[in-house]
């Protein structure tokens, strides 16, 4: 069955950078545009980015613009999340996910729309 893997999370202080990955297996990667969400302690999940199935669109939520790059490898089946300058307030279980598209520019900001999701993995900033 369809697989999401994340690895790459920890704990780390504010200013520090981690790099996230996700790796899918089971499924025609290039047909699917790939998203991470993450859910704060005591809130609800929410969009962090995505990227097409080509990578070549991407799309940030406001608060990691600038500091968070998305990237994706087609070759190697895996999506990463660059997380640069962090902030105490991006402590989270991130979750990478994966929706099925037609379009080769498409992104989605959605989490309902996605098909496909990763057992999440922590990412604790510390001030």
């Amino acid at each position: 069955q369809v697989q999401l893997v994340e690895s790459g999370g920890g704990l780390v202080q504010a200013g520090d950078s981690l790099r996230l990955s996700c790796a899918a297996s089971e499924l025609t990667f290039t047909t699917y545009s790939m998203g991470w969400f993450r859910q704060p302690p005591g809130k609800e999940r929410e969009f962090v980015a995505a990227i097409s199935r080509d990578g070549g669109s991407t799309h940030y939520t406001d608060s990691v613009k600038g500091r968070f790059t998305i990237s994706r490898d087609n070759a190697k089946n895996t999506v990463y999340l660059q997380m640069n300058s962090l902030k105490p307030e991006d402590t989270a279980v991130y979750y990478c996910a994966a929706t099925r598209v037609f379009g080769r520019s498409t992104v989605r900001t959605t989490r309902e729309m996605y098909d496909y999701w990763g057992q999440g993995t922590q990412v604790t900033v510390s001030s």
